[in-house]
């Protein structure tokens, strides 16, 4: 296979963009200067045109690993043969050095730790998805790579040589103790000091950054180092100068190999606002939860024609207005088509409501009282759900088969309306309160009456289907039912068990729904879903606090699902049948299950 495997990839970031780096050495993806910037490599969706950034040993068949240096997003990759180790340490500059972050920098030190090594690099971008021409001015030790929008130099301590087109490359050894560095950066940025005194200085003040951010964490449980890297992921995934967090920095990594299931996720989506502060909330970080509310709040006065909320936005807080497709380039492992933007931008799911009423809610009681004029806009959308709740919608899963009544949106809506209720007895803001309290009782009544199975025994997808619907495990989480209410274990139960068996458990991981019996509107397969089986765990556990053998259970679904994180603990977005990673990669709404389930389990195992 010429694509390597989701799971091998590392990433690095300057909370602005990320690079994907392989075990072999390769960026196969960034993205520059943010992450909705077109790509200038992007192997990783076509490994002949996409552009790659290669530093690799000679032969390049030696063993590797790779490893972050502790509480840090620095990543080493580390080859070893039978003359010697050597490592490469990529990083992208942030921290004190970096302020304002007016330049963007990707810097790759290559040392040999043990005997000698030899080395070779090559450089062949490809500018704006590979569609852009650019032409090279090489001199000794530099490069230019100009493209009709974008400047870039390769900077290094080593003869450079043109390859091919518009690329370079070069070969060295390198002897115990010696080290070697490329730089690849803005071209208007040039060094105040020499290129390895800058390096140095950049590494330590990297370092010095994220060990001090980590600092902040406050979670002290079980499974620490798992959950201090899905924050140090999160904080990668955060576009600083909003606050924004990317649901992925990639796009079009496939669901389904070789299907369609490929979609643009260098956005963020209203639907991971709760989740997101609530992780962030849980374990410290109020900072970034105050800067997260504060781009949300931003983004809630850009409304629809018709009053409703668009469901993403661009990380500068605008709507998203096209959903495009590459022809020109093959797809990872030629999964096409490959896609950039979101159609489903235009879809409407009203359980972003009750997603976003629920963000504000816990900000509002964990963080920083919220204000009038944001409450003004609030209250528009809360009366839009009072007014909106019975439509049908695209749902929580954004099927492309046509609107129906999703449970969940249901759900959400009783959210919106609960959490807005709960603000207003909390803060005593002016709301229409007999109108919402007269609207949340109906809506709990319909899904009561529409959304319960009696001949399947449990909640289902949708009215009057017989399929369930990994979503509906959130109904304890946020609060809608108690955690052992008789119809909640039962709908446990339905969905803890296998596919064969009507559940969606595939030896503890979660599938979303059943694509046969619940059609989509989309050809193929896919994976088993992370963030559903972190819901399971969080749903056993809950109810785990009256029945320890529910409890015992999570605590074993969990640990099997730490289990499937690649090598330096990331994820995508799913497992597939072989617990390879599918999906955008990494993926920060698992992540954000992985913190909140650590969170609650661990706290309901200390409470037994």
């Amino acid at each position: 296979m010429r694509y390597q495997p989701i799971e091998n990839y590392g990433i690095i970031g300057d909370l602005h963009s990320v690079a994907l780096v392989g075990m072999n050495g390769s960026i196969d993806w960034l993205c520059f200067p943010h992450f909705d910037s077109p790509s200038i490599f992007a192997a990783i969706l076509d490994d002949g045109k996409g552009g790659r950034f290669k530093i690799s040993p000679v032969p390049d068949n030696l063993k590797t690993k790779q490893i972050y240096l502790p509480d840090t997003n620095i990543l080493v990759t580390r080859f070893l043969s039978a003359d010697g180790v050597g490592e490469i340490t990529d990083f992208m500059p942030v921290g004190e050095s970096q302020s304002g972050h007016k330049h963007h920098l990707l810097v790759r030190s290559v040392a040999a730790v043990r005997g000698s090594m030899t080395f070779h690099m090559e450089c062949l971008p490809a500018f704006n998805y590979a569609r852009d021409e650019h032409t090279i001015q090489l001199e000794k030790n530099s490069v230019t790579f100009q493209s009709p929008a974008l400047s870039l130099d390769l900077v290094a301590n080593h003869r450079l040589e043109a390859k091919g087109a518009g690329g370079v490359s070069c070969s060295f050894t390198l002897n115990e103790g010696q080290t070697t560095t490329f730089v690849l950066k803005n071209t208007e940025y040039t060094p105040k000091t020499d290129l390895q005194q800058t390096v140095t200085e950049l590494f330590k003040s990297t370092a010095d950054y994220w060990r001090s951010w980590l600092s902040k964490c406050t979670y002290t449980g079980r499974w620490r180092e798992m959950v201090y890297r899905s924050a140090l992921t999160l904080k990668l995934l955060t576009f600083e100068p909003t606050g924004a967090i990317v649901a992925a920095p990639t796009c079009s990594l496939p669901e389904d190999m070789g299907g369609v299931r490929n979609w643009d996720y260098r956005f963020t989506w209203i639907r991971d606002a709760a989740f997101t502060l609530y992780a962030l909330i849980r374990i410290g970080f109020t900072e970034e939860a105050n800067k997260f509310m504060e781009w949300m709040g931003k983004c809630a006065t850009h409304l629809n024609p018709d009053g409703s909320l668009p469901i993403m936005f661009k990380l500068d807080g605008n709507k998203i207005t096209s959903e495009e497709t590459l022809d020109h380039l093959e797809g990872y492992g030629k999964s096409r088509p490959v896609r950039i933007g979101n159609a489903a931008a235009d879809q409407l799911q009203l359980d972003i409501y009750g997603e976003l009423l629920d963000a504000v809610y816990l900000h509002n009681k964990y963080a920083t009282p919220i204000s009038y004029e944001f409450w003004t806009l609030l209250r528009n959308l809360v009366n839009y759900v009072c007014d909106n709740w019975r439509q049908k919608d695209e749902g929580i899963w954004e099927v492309r088969a046509g609107r129906q009544h999703f449970i969940y949106s249901k759900l959400m809506c009783w959210v919106a309306l609960d959490r807005a209720i709960r603000l207003v007895y909390k803060r005593s803001f002016p709301a229409p309160l007999v109108k919402w309290q007269k609207c949340r009782d109906e809506i709990y009544e319909d899904i009561m009456e529409n959304g319960w199975n009696s001949k399947i025994g449990a909640f289902v997808q949708t009215y009057g289907s017989d399929t369930i619907d990994a979503a509906n495990l959130l109904m304890p989480l946020v609060f809608f039912v108690s955690p052992v209410d008789p119809r909640m274990l039962k709908t446990l139960d339905a969905i803890n068990r296998s596919p064969e068996k009507g559940g969606l458990v595939s030896n503890s991981l979660v599938y979303r729904y059943n694509i046969v019996t619940s059609p989509d509107g989309l050809n193929g397969d896919e994976g088993t879903f992370n963030i559903c089986t972190f819901w399971l765990v969080e749903a056993l556990a809950r109810a785990g606090r009256y029945d320890r053998r529910r409890l015992e259970e999570a605590r074993l679904i969990f640990e099997k699902m730490l289990g499937y994180a690649n090598h330096l603990g990331l994820y995508a977005e799913e497992i597939g049948t072989h617990g390879e990673a599918l999906g955008n990669f990494p993926q920060a709404f698992t992540h954000i299950g992985l913190i909140s389930a650590a969170y609650n389990l661990n706290r309901a195992l200390d409470k037994k």
